[in-house]
């Protein structure tokens, strides 16, 4: 079985979205960009290297799409994984799906879990936050690497905004940057036991 591992960068709040840019309008798109220096970097290239296939949902895959066929040198190896895009409404014959080689639609939660059943590499999950929050639901995400930045928003699609289960992660590793951000490397370690929160 192949483990599906959710990488995200998140404030203290749990706010995931828009970290890099002002897409869909957020007002505080790009809040990332001021705790970023050379070990948040390196930590990020650790994440991404090799490149393995990616599950992501719609938004973006259809970001990534329009930006890495032309600048693999920034993530190597990325155009030749397999990437798994997760649309009820997606088409084989979207110019999208032409644009990035290798790419593949899944319609339903039963169609990840058959991917994850395949044989492969590991499948990491970048952005994507309902995608996420529907991992989380259905108990399919075996790793977290979270980027907690030190601010707080107040507002903004977050990372466990969809009801996850209750669940267990044991810290593997974890790193601070000179900027104050946390790098935190979680596995999936069973199931909340009972009584714990009593």
């Amino acid at each position: 079985m192949r483990k599906i591992v959710v990488g995200s960068f998140i404030t203290l709040d749990g706010v995931m979205q828009a970290a890099g840019g002002p897409e869909e309008g957020f007002n505080y798109g790009g809040w990332s960009a001021p705790y970023y220096d050379e070990t948040l970097d390196q930590i990020a290239e650790k994440q991404k290297q090799p490149a393995r296939d990616l599950l992501l949902g719609r938004k973006t895959f259809e970001i990534f799409a329009s930006f890495f066929p032309d600048h693999e040198e920034i993530w190597p190896g990325v155009n030749s994984v397999t990437k798994y895009v997760v649309s009820s409404t997606l088409k084989e014959s979207d110019p999208i799906m032409a644009k990035w080689k290798n790419s593949v639609i899944l319609r339903s939660v039963d169609d990840i879990r058959k991917v994850r059943q395949t044989q492969g590499s590991e499948i990491q999950v970048h952005g994507s936050g309902k995608l996420v929050q529907t991992l989380l639901t259905h108990d399919l995400v075996d790793e977290l690497w979270l980027l907690i930045h030190p601010i707080t928003l107040g507002t903004g699609s977050k990372l466990f905004d969809g009801g996850a289960i209750p669940a267990a992660f044991k810290l593997a590793e974890s790193t601070a940057t000179p900027s104050g951000v946390i790098a935190a490397h979680y596995l999936r370690d069973g199931s909340i036991k009972t009584g714990m929160m009593g």
